[in-house]
């Protein structure tokens, strides 16, 4: 689904923002009945620069319920499905020629799995050189607005004319730090993590060997064991974050309100209850557990320290390494049959996208397999997509 409201945009460059960015002319429900309609009094930053810089804003896309799923299919609209597959809205515009270029809020890898299973290329830049101000919270300390479109050029041209300071964003790096992106030495030794490759289908194995091949730098083969533990410490932050964060939808001030309820807990209550999705409702009662008295020190102080132990590691790999590379998804393509299978597959499939949501690290998608790189090395990752 993408809302068509402005189909008379003329640029030179058309953009489609997910519908996790905040736009004043365009509702923005993320996927939730629980904002259904809802219409932003102001609009995301990101989308003020591109404006600014001549970008056309020529619809929305839709996206999953607080964009925590795989490729969208627990939107309120409906899953995207085809011949049995699920499919993603973004991606599905590009293909199309909808628009040159998508911006998302990557907090679950969609975005990541999404270019990976579609021969397109995305880029989620190291947290803080682009402003989350105007988007839609869930994990704060781990989502990054990211980029998607069908080649490295754009991507590079699109994330430039985003990345900078924001002062509304009080995780915005300063304006010294992010230029240190343009500055990314040339990437010559990569490190392709065994531990990583766990249930990979054939295809996604002869992606990386394709990628392998195109390259032309060193790779090495290494274990880590450390950065396959990205997973769990990642879900059980993500959870606990999103749990504070949707607490604002309670029916009261905006968002869905139910019609029969008696006193404000059942307000509460019957709204949300009404208002959320199966995937949704499981991870704010994960995330409450984790927060809780008895499981703060013992589960969630555990992944913050994981977390630092996952950056140390990364820092020892970097060392040696220019950059890493590791699959984005397990498989070539998702089909109904698997999330009716598992209903919680994105929170096992995000065992590929954590480690660069959990460390901030920028990531780059390409030819189906995906680049970290040290931080504000964007740029040379994209460098060695245009390659793949």
């Amino acid at each position: 689904m993408i809302y068509t409201a402005k189909k008379d945009v003329n640029s030179a460059c058309k953009i489609v923002a997910e519908d996790m960015l905040l736009t004043t002319d365009m509702p923005t429900a993320a996927g939730s009945k629980m904002l259904d309609g809802y219409m932003s009094l102001l609009e995301a930053e990101v989308l003020t620069r591109l404006k600014n810089k001549g970008y056309g804003v020529c619809g929305k896309a839709d996206v999953g319920e607080f964009a925590i799923d795989l490729l969208g299919e627990t939107s309120y609209n409906g899953a995207n499905i085809a011949d049995g597959k699920l499919l993603n809205s973004s991606s599905e515009i590009l293909k199309a020629n909808e628009a040159d270029a998508v911006i998302a809020l990557d907090v679950n890898g969609t975005t990541r799995r999404a270019a990976a299973q579609n021969g397109l290329v995305s880029v989620k830049p190291t947290y803080g050189t682009v402003s989350r101000y105007g988007t839609v919270p869930v994990a704060c300390s781990g989502e990054t607005v990211s980029v998607m479109a069908k080649d490295a050029k754009t991507c590079r041209k699109v994330l430039d004319d985003i990345a900078g300071h924001d002062d509304k964003d009080g995780t915005s790096l300063p304006e010294s730090e992010i230029a240190k992106k343009a500055d990314a030495k040339e990437i010559k030794r990569i490190a392709v993590i065994n531990d990583m490759m766990m249930g990979v289908s054939d295809d996604v194995k002869a992606n990386i060997d394709s990628a392998v091949a195109k390259l032309g730098v060193e790779v090495v083969n290494i274990d880590s064991s450390v950065i396959a533990s990205s997973r769990p410490a990642w879900n059980i932050l993500m959870s606990a974050e999103l749990c504070n964060n949707v607490s604002r939808y309670d029916g009261v001030k905006y968002g869905h309100r139910a019609e029969k309820f008696s006193g404000i807990d059942e307000l509460y209550t019957n709204s949300r209850t009404e208002a959320f999705g199966e995937l949704l409702k499981t991870a704010i009662i994960f995330g409450s557990e984790t927060l809780s008295t008895e499981n703060y020190m013992k589960v969630y102080d555990k992944a913050l320290r994981t977390r630092r132990v996952i950056v140390e590691k990364f820092a020892k790999i970097f060392a040696e390494f220019d950059a890493v590379m590791i699959p984005a998804c397990s498989k070539a393509f998702y089909t109904e049959d698997d999330v009716k299978a598992d209903k919680y597959v994105s929170y096992k499939e995000n065992f590929y996208t954590a480690p660069a949501s959990i460390t901030g690290l920028p990531a780059v998608v390409a030819g189906g397999v995906q680049l970290i790189g040290k931080a504000f090395s964007e740029n040379a990752l994209l460098e060695l997509a245009s390659k793949i």
